[in-house]
């Protein structure tokens, strides 16, 4: 494994294509303060323009996977131009992650609340172990979680959403699950094969495919019926038109494992 260094409170390593971000200050549970979402956007980017990055994986360390926004330093900073440019860090960061071009994998090890909740959502993928809980709980202190709720309802169901939205109550992992949050579960000792064995699996494929079929799931997400349909058959007429799909295409006909070259 190669350590990468990057300014606190976020680590780096790399590993057989895999990159993994870790939020790495927990003294105040990983709370996303201006310094932690600067740090992870400018992970992000570094990730995105790697050619060596196939699939990313964002997890933490300390008691808590993310405590959502630092409030002592929001507390401390009580102007409105704070605010503003604390929530446009926020966007960037959430941004950062769906438009990276790799998979992004959450690797949940603890309790993600609020825009640490976000977090896990905005991500592609997310395992998470059994002990872990989630919540969306600002309501309870006069704060709806508002930026959560973008990423929250383009996940979950309404119902589910506004349940974790309305109530601020903590949901454990089974939960998180059945409402569509995380993808797997697992047992604490399960959770880095877990995730190893996905990234890799992704990792497999061709990084230029992969690209183009993320952008492309969100891009059409936000479309009517017609509009996707017609946006997701443009995709697939330029995709066709890529070495990856004319190699792929050859390499199941003739019965043999292909050979990326993402492009």
């Amino acid at each position: 494994m190669t350590h990468i260094a990057h300014t606190s409170p976020v680590s780096i390593a790399d590993m057989n294509g895999v990159r993994t971000i870790t939020l790495d200050h927990p003294a105040t549970r990983n709370a996303l303060s201006s310094t932690m979402m600067s740090a992870l956007c400018s992970a992000f980017r570094e990730a995105a323009a790697d050619p060596g990055v196939r699939v990313v994986v964002l997890a933490a360390n300390g008691p808590a996977f993310c405590a959502g926004h630092d409030l002592k330093e929001i507390r401390a900073n009580p102007s409105s131009d704070f605010h503003v440019a604390l929530m446009d860090g926020c966007v960037a960061l959430m941004l950062s992650i769906v438009r990276c071009p790799k998979p992004v994998i959450a690797r949940v090890h603890a309790t993600a609340t609020a825009a640490g909740c976000q977090l896990v959502a905005s991500c592609d993928l997310a395992v998470a172990v059994q002990e872990a809980k989630f919540a969306t709980p600002g309501v309870n202190i006069g704060l709806f979680c508002s930026t959560p709720m973008v990423a929250l309802s383009r996940n979950l169901s309404s119902k589910h959403a506004m349940e974790m939205l309305l109530c601020g109550e903590m949901i454990d992992a089974d939960t998180a699950w059945r409402m569509g949050l995380v993808n797997r579960v697992v047992s604490a000792t399960e959770l880095d094969a877990t995730v190893d064995r996905l990234a890799q699996t992704i990792a497999a494929k061709s990084s230029h495919t992969l690209a183009i079929g993320k952008e492309a799931f969100y891009a059409q997400k936000e479309m009517g019926l017609e509009e996707a349909y017609r946006y997701a058959a443009g995709v697939m007429v330029a995709n066709l038109q890529a070495e990856d799909a004319k190699e792929g295409i050859g390499a199941f006909i003739e019965k043999r494992p292909p050979c990326w070259v993402d492009r």
